[in-house]
């Protein structure tokens, strides 16, 4: 009788030792509270000192900041994290566990935020994204506050050295790269385009909202503000002209004081710099410092915005097309508001390139797209003036007819913002009148084509012709544009990708089989 077979065992193999998990940087346990109560200091000084001595809303101040500095400590204490070869891992929570991680191949930006409370105390925020939209509620990256601004720089370059991605960094301690090259530095001149970027409006609208809602909330006695209830009174028993024009004349003032604050705080220290990694670094800011590192191997393109008021006064601001980073956020900006001239050598010097492909010769687009430009500015304007006619008084209609030759002038200024152009190595598009943008896309970026033609477009010849790519703003239009001539166009910028979908109807010509 033969013994019964049994498998071998397995070969004994050492289990792997277990990575580390870390915690966050003790010191985290006072700026965390001094961070949010930093942002609570008008409603602490409010409930304190406007409040009038109340016993319940000194009680209410405290137990803020007792919740507050509660919160920073299990912070501390429930979260860890740790970094393998394959990924960041995160876990958060106390009565609700959150386990996230990033797999570090699929990293795009890695945002260090050292705000006022950080930088006192040696600290940074990391913030580890993917380079994807996020949804309401969803998060796609993993953020660590707070480490310090030593671990911070040094996980920021484990990580970009191993995803060879673009990095965004906020760091006041970080020292500027020594092997590196200037291509622009902050200009006291350019201070003069604050005004025309209505930041200051957007501040000052955003600060009045706040301080009303503060009063209603605290419900403000009139006797801590007689000052101001006599100028209220004042402005509302003046004539209706004098009165409006006191308005907008403080309105005015106050907004150029608060653009040029806001340009400060933000640009202050700008300097654009090559790296010899292979990298263009955009560092700026006065009270926290932001630093953009944009790998120049992932670079697409740039983008000359000008706005209404920017570009009246001469001036623009430069974007970078990169991939994993739009054109519409901060971390994309190469230059702040400054002069055009400046903008484009900015555009110059980043593509490398002996001219920069943003002022070359656009080509004008039908007339056509002027009439469908006229008609789109000048229809609600007529639309309102009838509605206005019908059931309102008298002058408000004649009022709305008023607006007639500014649509008219907007829908010229948008027609004569129309154009293309193709050089050796980029698409050239510009287009817009509140915005006037003029984007440089690499030819070799265009991953595909996109040709759409609405039903007026079909009667009146044209077509807008959409290249798309992997970065900046994925789709970038080339709008109103003769039907044949952006097919060809198209064909012509890359080569057999959009062939396929032609159809020869002559000799020396060619037409789409399908407007998709």
């Amino acid at each position: 009788m033969t013994a019964p077979e049994f498998p071998s065992a397995p070969e004994l193999v050492e289990a792997p030792v277990a990575l580390e998990w870390h915690r966050l940087d003790l010191r985290m346990l006072i700026v965390r509270p001094l961070n949010e109560l930093m942002g609570l200091i008008p409603v602490l000084v409010g409930l304190i000192v406007l409040g009038g001595g109340d016993k319940w809303r000194i009680a209410m101040s405290g137990g803020v900041i007792v919740l507050v500095v509660a919160f920073g400590l299990l912070s501390w204490f429930t979260t860890r994290y740790r970094i393998t070869d394959e990924q960041v891992e995160l876990h958060t929570g106390l009565l609700v566990r959150k386990r996230l991680a990033v797999p570090r191949d699929r990293i795009r930006t890695v945002d260090l935020t050292a705000k006022l409370g950080h930088r006192l105390f040696g600290l940074s925020a990391i913030r580890v994204g993917t380079g994807q939209h996020e949804k309401a509620g969803e998060n796609s990256g993993v953020t660590l506050d707070a480490v310090s601004s030593h671990e911070a720089e040094r996980l920021r370059q484990l990580l970009l050295d191993r995803a060879r991605v673009i990095a965004v960094s906020t760091d006041a301690d970080a020292p500027p790269h020594e092997a590196s090259r200037a291509l622009a530095t902050f200009d006291p001149r350019w201070l003069r385009f604050a005004p025309l970027t209505l930041s200051g409006l957007v501040a000052v609208g955003g600060t009045f909202g706040v301080l009303m809602n503060y009063a209603q909330e605290l419900d403000l006695r009139r006797s801590a503000f007689s000052g101001l209830h006599d100028v209220v009174e004042w402005v509302t028993n003046a004539p209706l002209a004098l009165t409006i024009a006191v308005l907008l004349g403080v309105v005015l003032v106050l907004a150029v004081i608060a653009s040029l604050l806001v340009y400060v705080v933000q640009f202050w220290g700008y300097r654009l710099t090559r790296e010899d990694d292979g990298t263009l670094r955009v560092r700026r800011g006065l009270l926290t410092t932001r630093s953009v590192s944009v790998d120049e191997d992932r670079l697409r393109g740039v983008e000359v915005q000008e706005p209404l008021l920017l570009r009246l006064g001469r001036g623009a601001r430069t974007t970078a097309v990169a991939t994993g980073l739009g054109t519409k956020g901060e971390s994309s900006l190469l230059l702040p508001p400054a002069p055009i001239s400046e903008a484009h050598r900015v555009a110059h010097e980043v593509l490398h390139v002996p001219v920069s492909p943003t002022t070359s010769t656009l080509r004008r687009h039908p007339l056509v797209a002027l009439r469908r430009r006229l008609v789109r500015a000048v229809l609600p304007v007529l639309l309102l003036a009838g509605g206005l006619a019908l059931f309102a008084p008298s002058w408000t209609w004649q009022a709305a007819l008023a607006l007639l030759p500014f649509a008219a002038l907007m829908g010229w200024d948008r027609y004569r913002a129309l154009g293309h152009a193709l050089t050796d190595r980029y698409l050239v598009a510009r287009s817009g009148s509140a915005l006037r943008e003029t984007v440089a896309l690499q030819r070799s970026g265009i991953i595909g084509w996109r040709v759409s033609q609405s039903f007026f477009q079909r009667r009146a010849g044209l077509a807008t012709v959409s290249a798309t790519t992997a970065a900046g703003d994925g789709v970038y239009h080339v709008i109103d544009v003769g039907a044949e001539d952006g097919l060809l166009l198209a064909d012509a910028a890359v080569p057999d990708l959009l062939r396929p979908f032609l159809e020869r109807v002559g000799p020396e010509q060619s037409s789409v089989d399908s407007a998709g």
